[in-house]
Formats: structure tokens, C-alpha cells, sequence
């Protein structure tokens, strides 16, 4: 590509990852596996100064009073780094995506048809804090063939510019052109990036609902991600109670701030009286706020009143709304209108009612005796993930390198003419799938 002298900084920032990102997708699977070993070695080696630059974005965003579960994200200590690049080995031993030959088949003698997976192009990639997306999106974005340019928010710029500066300096001695990763710093960058359609091939948003929201009314490039984490954990009349005791606290507080962590827990009305009491005592030893429907409170006095704003709202924090419901159908129709088709979670002993609950509930993921924060490209093994996409369409739930990748179609002949195969001496096409 011709880079444009003249144009913008950020359009010549574009230019040049488009440019390396055409010839990163031509670099075979072992070129791309050790540019990720490459960077996996130079984030171990910078360490102290990511950990040391995510303290100070801490500290200054603390006094500025930002939203307790954003200053979760924001906090990047060593365990949560080391995890990260243990995922960047982990993208580096799955199969590459870019190559794989999905049809193969003759049209008629000497035409062959195929079409085969290929990198998007350049992603764009806007996340609030969470500065250890950066990691996770880079390795899937070499692994995948892609360039990519990220922005992050503006209270995890250091820790964000220490990882960039760690991953382009592990790319330097590797066959991948460091310019295929970028990274922005401004607002007024972001919103020239939401119009670059010319030259980013999708956008990939990471925060909360506002920002995600603002994200996909302000830009043509099409936008994978989800608007808001709504999940539901819903305990049958057929539930193990001290299994759902156990799912239930682990999918409210392992992460209160995560998007797959639950909002509203879902009771049948036969159950409740036993279950309820139990599950509150061990909710308020660990600080939940409960918040309850007129039946909930009937059994637990003591909690808050919910109301019907409490059903459609993603606290991302220690705050759990509670409904008692008649059956199995009115859970579902309760998740079906106020969930936002991330994860829903079953808890019961019943496998009736499990295949009702996974055929009839609208969600990326329906999960059966298990905790909602299982929701997770890591966990998947996927080795990472770009983001969490509640579309119906594919790529939906978390995204790994299968969602990176689109396809072509290819086609061989030796003269052949379309005029052949119309008319009245037409010759007929063979369809034959080749191994």
C-alpha cells in the first residue's frame, strides 16, 4: 500500500497496519508461534515496570473517583499479568485458523473450487481499563493474521504503554513487522478511529454498556461485542441446594465486575422457602446486597425491595436481585425479556427440565450445574479472547482466533467459460468433493 504523505497521523498510523498486516497474514504458522514466544519472553522481562505503571494509573484514577467495578478491571498484579501471558503460549499451541480449506470440490473436470480461511485484515480494538486485553487481543491478533490498533481508556494509559512497548520490542527480532500493533492515546483518536472504514476491518469494543452503546452508533465498520452482561441463575424445584449454593456465590462474587457474572437469581416458588435463607446467609457473609421481590421478602424480611428497574440493570458489583417464579416457563420468560443474551445458567437435578431451559433460552452460552463465570475464552481454551459478542449471528460468545478469520472463495480452471454450461448442448457440472 502507498502510504499518503499528506494524510492525517492517524490515517497514515492505519496505512502502515494495513500494510503490515497484509504481510503478516502470508507468515506460515511457525513464524507467527515464535513472534508470540517472542513476546511472551519480553512481557516476562518487563514485569516490574507494567506492574509499576498499572500502580500508578491506580492511584491516579482512585482519587478521581472512577466506578468501583472499573477500577476492578483496571488493577493488573502479577497473577492477573502472569495469566495473560501464559495465555499468549496458550494462543501459540492452538491450530492456526488462516489456510483451512473448508470446501474442496470440483465444479466439472479441471475447475476446482475452494474456499479457505483468511485473516480480516485490521481490527480495532477500544476497551475501557482492562489493560491485560491488550495481551490477550495482540497474540490472537498475530495468530490470526491480523494487524491491530488499540485504544484503551485513558485511566489505563501507562499500563497500556508498557505492554505495547514489551510487545513491540519482543516483535523486532521476530519475521513480524511491529507496526501490525498500534496503540492510541486520545479520545479524539478514537473517534477518528470509529470512522476509519476504509481501513479497519472490524471494531471490537470492551466496557461497559454506555461505552460499548456509544461505540456502535458512531462508526459504518462493523462492531462485534456485547451492550451488557444480564445473566441469570435460575434454581429449579429439582436443584441440589447445597450445589446451588455453591454456583450461586461463586457466580455473583468470583468477579462481581465481569460481565458473566450473574445480576438476578431465579428461585421456584417450591424450593424458595428452604433455599432462600441458606443462600442469603451465605451471600451476606461475603457482603452481597440482596434485593428482593414482594414473595422474596415474605421469606427474607430483612432485604431491600427490588423493583422492576432492578431486572433490566448490570450492577457489576455486589448488589443481587432476587425473584421467586411458578415454574421452569416463567424463568425462561423472565430471562428471555430482561437478559442480554450472554449466559444463562440452570441449576437443577432434572434433565426434562435442562433440555427446556437450553432449547428455549436466547443466550451466547446456557450452562447446566455450573457457574456463569465459566463464561470465558481462557477457560474455553481458547488461550485468550477479543471480546464477548451476544449477537445471534456467529462469531457469538467469547471470541477467539475462529472469530478472526473470514474466508474466500478460490477458484482453478484451464479456460473455461460460464457460455459451456448454458444453452441447449449444456455441459453439467460434476459437484464432486475432493478429499
Amino acid at each position: 500500500m502507498t502510504i499518503i504523505q499528506d494524510a492525517s497521523p492517524l490515517i497514515a498510523i492505519a496505512q502502515q497496519t494495513r500494510t503490515s498486516a497484509s504481510k503478516l497474514a502470508l507468515l506460515p504458522t511457525e513464524a507467527k508461534n515464535q513472534a508470540l514466544e517472542a513476546i511472551a519472553q519480553a512481557l516476562e522481562s518487563a514485569k516490574d515496570e507494567i506492574v509499576q505503571a498499572n500502580i500508578a494509573d491506580c492511584q491516579a484514577a482512585s482519587p478521581a473517583g472512577i466506578a468501583k467495578p472499573l477500577y476492578k478491571r483496571l488493577q493488573l498484579d502479577e497473577h492477573k499479568l502472569r495469566d495473560a501471558i501464559a495465555g499468549v503460549r496458550d494462543v501459540a499451541k492452538l491450530a492456526d485458523p488462516v489456510g483451512s480449506v473448508q470446501i474442496h470440490r470440483e465444479l466439472d473436470s479441471g475447475l476446482v473450487l475452494k474456499r479457505i480461511t483468511c485473516p480480516l485484515g485490521v481490527l480495532g480494538i477500544i476497551f475501557e481499563a482492562r489493560p491485560e486485553a491488550a495481551i490477550q487481543i495482540v497474540s490472537l491478533a498475530i495468530k490470526s493474521g491480523n494487524g491491530v490498533i488499540l485504544k484503551g481508556g485513558k485511566e489505563a494509559m501507562g499500563s497500556c504503554e508498557a505492554i505495547v512497548k514489551a510487545i513491540k520490542q519482543g516483535l523486532s527480532h521476530t519475521a513480524v513487522d511491529s507496526n501490525a500493533v498500534q496503540l492510541l492515546t486520545t479520545r479524539e483518536e478514537t473517534l477518528e478511529l470509529l470512522n476509519l472504514d476504509k481501513y479497519v476491518d472490524l471494531i471490537i469494543p470492551r466496557g461497559s454498556n454506555s461505552f460499548v452503546q456509544f461505540v456502535q452508533d458512531h462508526t459504518r465498520i462493523p462492531v462485534l461485542g456485547h451492550a451488557e452482561g444480564i445473566c441469570h441463575l435460575y434454581i429449579d424445584q429439582s436443584a441440589d441446594i447445597a450445589k446451588a449454593i455453591t454456583v450461586t456465590v461463586d457466580a455473583k462474587i468470583q468477579y462481581a465486575a465481569a460481565c458473566n457474572a450473574i445480576e438476578t437469581l431465579l428461585v421456584h416458588k417450591s424450593i424458595a422457602p428452604e433455599f432462600l435463607p441458606k443462600v442469603a446467609e451465605a451471600l451476606q457473609k461475603v457482603d452481597v446486597e440482596l434485593k428482593g421481590d414482594q414473595r422474596s421478602l415474605e421469606i427474607l424480611p430483612n432485604i431491600a425491595p427490588a423493583t422492576d428497574t432492578d431486572w433490566e440493570t448490570e450492577y457489576s458489583d455486589l448488589i443481587l436481585a432476587i425473584k421467586i417464579v411458578d415454574s421452569i416457563d416463567e424463568a425462561i420468560a423472565h430471562i428471555n425479556e430482561y437478559g442480554s443474551g450472554h449466559t444463562e445458567a440452570i441449576i437443577t437435578e432434572d434433565s426434562a427440565a435442562v433440555e427446556t431451559f437450553f432449547g428455549i433460552v436466547k443466550a451466547a452460552g446456557v450452562f447446566h450445574n455450573c457457574s456463569t463465570r465459566f463464561a470465558d475464552g481462557f477457560r474455553y481454551g481458547f488461550g485468550a479472547e477479543v471480546g464477548i459478542s451476544t449477537q445471534k449471528m456467529p462469531p457469538r460468545g467469547p471470541v477467539g482466533l475462529e472469530g478472526l478469520v473470514t474466508y474466500k472463495y478460490q477458484m482453478t480452471g484451464n479456460g473455461h467459460i460460464v457460455a459451456s454450461y448454458t444453452g441447449v448442448n449444456a455441459k453439467s457440472f460434476t459437484h464432486q468433493d475432493l478429499g
